[in-house]
């Protein structure tokens, strides 16, 4: 994550989440084969209902007698009974997820979930099937803090997934799950599961992967498993813009894209975001949205067309409190989409991004989209309105589990709110993703 104080050059080094147990079997980057999946279906209904998507994705496979699971368990006062039934509920939340998807029943589902929750589980694997994931399975959990409080449970679990796709390339990622469980007629069932580190920006190496594209590459300051673009931070921030034309993605790289601005994210579990993004199906199939998003609740595609060439410009805008005004425009056709929402926001940070969305279990293979033009990016911090020049915004490089670069960001234009986002030849699925 970036340091708090913007005058600062180096961003800072996060804090990793405890190093989980690897005990045999190789981890199925939860989902990240969902990766694959949202791309494919524009039913990633949120930005690829990334909503859904975003929040869900889980497992294909049942996991294999050779996964094997590790309890190192940190907890509170709460009863021992209560944690173990507790740890019992998700891990069979997770074999039933695999086994709904092996299978084609989303009802082996629907007993560890709340409604809202086995709708997300039911849209994860529906997008899973489209994308390309042949397989996934759970290798490996470490426990965190199990906290209960009345009929409501906050559960840690560190979950280790191998994702395999219909090219014969698999990928294994950690990721820390928060669960929410609520006591239903005496049984827990899963309400939400958040992945708090995905967001996390590394530093980078200080060099500048090679790169052809216009402008010139800005520095690899930090660098990104899902992001690419600008952010900034430092003080409060009330309202940011950005616009940008939807780019023409080829039809023949199945994945998806996002770009959007945003408020919170960095330094916090809050993000609230609006955009466009695009999918490309296995079929090679493209279909462009627009979306709002606000975590930890999942993305929701908004009524308002969009198409490669349009002139999109996105704004979100604290009115007072918890009231945000989100409007987004399409220039070209002179339509827009504009709603209030409350949303308790920590103010803390904007950001103009392109994204590989993520969906539960993982990310999406970014698509070839060649190049995303971002200008008037600015924000409101403190009370002024900047351009991301002023505001010191950091440039953030999206890098593949190889460490290519995958998608570079140029150094700033000379107005100080225009920059661009290329992608570049690297394979997005390539070796290990999420933390370097």
């Amino acid at each position: 994550m970036y340091d708090s104080d913007p005058a600062t050059t180096a961003p800072l080094t996060p804090t990793p989440p405890p190093p989980p147990k690897k005990t045999g079997g190789q981890g199925a980057m939860r989902l990240l084969a969902i990766g694959v999946l949202a791309f494919a279906f524009a039913v990633f209904t949120g930005r690829l209902d990334l909503a859904g998507v975003v929040s869900s994705a889980r497992g294909l496979v049942a996991p294999t007698p050779a996964a094997r699971t590790t309890t190192t368990t940190t907890t509170n006062t709460t009863g021992t009974a209560t944690v173990t039934a507790i740890k019992d509920v998700i891990e069979r939340a997770n074999h039933a997820q695999a086994r709904a998807f092996a299978k084609s029943d989303d009802t082996l589902m629907r007993d560890i979930a709340t409604d809202s929750y086995y709708q997300e589980l039911v849209q994860t694997n529906r997008d899973l099937a489209s994308g390309g994931v042949t397989s996934i399975t759970l290798t490996n959990i470490a426990w965190g803090d199990v906290i209960v409080s009345g009929t409501i449970a906050q559960a840690t679990a560190f979950e280790t997934w191998r994702s395999t796709y219909n090219d014969g390339s698999n990928d294994e990622r950690t990721d820390r799950n928060e669960y929410t469980l609520t006591q239903l007629s005496g049984a827990w069932r899963i309400s939400a599961d958040v992945q708090p580190d995905s967001r996390v920006i590394e530093p980078g190496t200080g060099t500048s992967p090679s790169v052809t594209q216009p402008g010139t590459p800005a520095a690899a300051l930090s660098r990104s498993s899902n992001w690419s673009g600008y952010a900034a931070t430092g003080g409060v921030f009330t309202s940011v813009t950005g616009s940008w034309i939807v780019p023409t993605v080829t039809s023949t790289s199945i994945g998806a894209d996002a770009t959007w601005v945003g408020i919170g994210g960095l330094s916090g579990r809050d993000l609230l975001q609006a955009g466009t993004q695009a999918m490309v199906s296995a079929d090679g199939m493209v279909e462009y949205s627009a979306w709002t998003e606000m975590l930890p609740q999942t993305s929701h595609t908004v009524p308002l067309a969009v198409r490669a060439g349009d002139a999109v410009t996105a704004t979100l805008t604290q009115k007072s409190g918890n009231s945000w005004i989100i409007t987004i425009n399409n220039d070209t056709t002179k339509a827009n989409y504009s709603v209030t929402v409350q949303y308790s926001s920590s103010n803390s940070s904007a950001e103009w991004i392109q994204e590989a969305p993520s969906a539960g279990r993982g990310l999406v293979p970014l698509d070839q989209f060649g190049t995303l033009r971002v200008t008037a990016g600015s924000a409101v911090q403190n009370g002024k309105s900047q351009t991301l020049a002023e505001l010191g915004a950091r440039a953030i490089t999206m890098i593949n589990g190889a460490g290519q670069a995958i998608a570079q960001p140029s150094v700033l234009g000379h107005d100080g709110s225009t920059f661009t986002v290329t992608r570049t030849d690297a394979p997005s699925t390539s070796g290990r993703r999420g933390r370097p």
